[in-house]
């Protein structure tokens, strides 16, 4: 695959998108309906046999909830072409209404507010098999080098009931999980949380996940694998750190993924806490490129650093280190630790996590070479449709949340002028919304509150606009006449210049503004940290 690659499939994604016509499948998929607003999930055992010579999965998920108001109809999802065998409750079969990927269940035993119930979903079937993981999503059905079976799940945007049946949407996070799964002889499976035992007389994992976790955050991992692993000593205690690799790659890994511990030193700095320490942190080889599974972060990316090789920003920074590694563990913090609650302020999670490897950077390399790698990004910015996409129907924004995200979030932090301030705040985020499902709004709002600016007009040009300012300024003699051209009303962004390499503070509008300098104007230059276009007039 070459570089690339991933700009290629957001850009032709994000354009179907835009031309999309929603329906009652995407309502019932993307929306809080009733069925789904009256119970409040607290727990899962998901207990799975995988045939990978026949691609075919069976068994069942045990739902605990809390009743939050009687009602007796209730939402599962699961997705063709896997089927619902049956569905009971204290042992009683239920009656089933399916609406394509939604399966209305309903309930006989009266349900008593406060109250916590279970019901039993037994299913089985072909999942979908995924054509170009991780963005399509589904099972990848593959063999390693020696002929064993590689086989690997990821879900995200087309939703984890593409393979399991649950409560398909991200508001509500299970407070707890098991996850069993029984595998072919001579494999393991790898899932979330800690390994709590092995049934060897039926080749079974029996994993725990102790901490909340998102449905899409789920995934199995089955392989010929071999084990390693570290004690970090990181801000809570002993963190540990997993190693999950095929037979024949373990001494590269051990190598490689060396750049673990280092992600770990640096998100710890300036996140705060790994989140899910008492469920550890594990690195998973998989068939595909990799994703943020919670406290299973799959890896796909060939043991060298860069994007498959490449360099995504072009600055050579990008070089130093193995985005898989370094992206999707940022992704601990934002997409696991905090969740978006609709999938269309998804920008929460990428934005958020492209911006991580920036300061993977700056805490290894140093500044200038974090600045070099995000504003190197920028190159990679489509502005085809708005970051941030439509609410109620499972639908994402543009792929631009990476990389103006990215850019966005760098631009705030020079706007705060202080980095041990601005260190605190992402600190702050990840500890005042510690294992939370989260709103755009309610961020936007806490980096406003704590940072003492208003980014209210930043947050619409950047998230809600295909534009990026024009900064457009004209100079005569002492005197430089400037404006902002492709704004939002109230656009008011200070930006910071240089004059004979002394910084002065401007504060342009949609209207033209006059300043008179004492210095040489000829070596008028804009700051290259603040994400916008110059424009200068003749």
């Amino acid at each position: 695959m070459k570089q690339n690659a991933l700009l290629l499939f957001l850009t032709l994604f994000t354009l179907g998108l835009s031309a999309q016509q929603f329906t009652h499948q995407d309502t019932l998929r993307g929306s809080i309906t009733p069925e789904r607003a009256w119970w409040d999930l607290k727990f899962y055992h998901l207990n799975i046999e995988v045939q990978p010579d026949n691609k075919f999965i069976s068994g069942s998920n045990l739902i605990r909830y809390q009743v939050l108001d009687a009602q007796k109809v209730l939402q599962i999802d699961l997705q063709p072409p896997l089927r619902i065998d049956k569905v009971t409750q204290d042992g009683e079969s239920l009656v089933v209404i399916s609406k394509g990927n939604a399966h209305f269940v309903q309930l006989k035993k009266k349900q008593r507010k406060g109250e916590f119930n279970e019901i039993v979903v037994h299913y089985s079937g072909h999942p979908k098999e995924a054509e170009n993981a991780p963005w399509d999503g589904g099972f990848s059905w593959k063999k390693d080098s020696n002929g064993k079976h590689f086989v690997a799940t990821s879900c995200q945007g087309i939703g984890a009931s593409v393979w399991w049946p649950n409560k398909d949407h991200m508001y509500d996070e299970v407070d707890s999980m098991a996850i069993s799964v029984k595998v072919p002889k001579g494999l393991m499976d790898v899932s979330n949380g800690r390994l709590r035992k092995v049934d060897k007389a039926t080749n079974t994992y029996h994993w725990f996940v102790a901490n909340p976790i998102n449905n899409y955050g789920v995934n199995v991992n089955i392989g010929d694998y071999v084990h390693f692993g570290e004690k970090y000593l990181g801000e809570k205690g002993l963190l540990d750190m997993d190693y999950y690799v095929l037979r024949d790659n373990l001494e590269k890994a051990r190598k490689h993924f060396k750049q673990a511990s280092m992600t770990m030193r640096a998100f710890e700095y300036w996140f705060g806490p790994y989140p899910f320490y008492e469920d550890s942190y594990k690195l998973v080889e998989v068939p595909y490129l990799g994703m943020e599974h919670q406290s299973s972060v799959t890896y796909g990316n060939h043991y060298q650093n860069g994007y498959l090789g490449g360099d995504l920003s072009g600055s050579g920074w990008g070089l130093e280190f193995d985005y898989i590694i370094i992206h999707e563990s940022g992704h601990e913090w934002f997409a696991n630790n905090i969740t978006y609650k609709d999938i269309a302020d998804m920008w929460v999670h990428e934005g958020f996590t492209c911006y991580s490897e920036n300061l993977f950077l700056d805490y290894h390399f140093g500044t200038k070479a974090a600045e070099d790698y995000v504003i190197g990004l920028r190159k990679n910015v489509r502005n085809n449709i708005p970051i941030i996409g439509h609410y109620g129907v499972n639908q994402e924004g543009s792929g631009d949340m990476y990389y103006k995200g990215a850019n966005m979030l760098h631009t705030i932090r020079q706007l705060v002028d202080d980095d041990v301030k601005w260190r605190g705040i992402l600190r702050g985020i990840n500890k005042d919304f510690y294992h939370q499902t989260v709103t755009s709004e309610q961020i936007e709002k806490y980096l406003i509150d704590e940072t003492g600016i208003d980014l209210s007009s930043i947050f619409d040009e950047y998230l809600r606009t295909t534009m990026i300012p024009e900064f457009e300024y004209s100079i005569a003699g002492n005197t430089l006449k400037f404006r902002y051209k492709k704004v939002v009303a109230g656009f008011n962004m200070p930006l910071q210049i240089y004059i004979d390499g002394q910084d002065h503070w401007l504060t342009p509008k949609a209207e033209w503004q006059s300043q008179t300098f004492k210095g040489d104007l000829s070596t008028f230059e804009v700051d290259r940290n603040f994400y916008v276009d110059l424009i200068q007039e003749r």
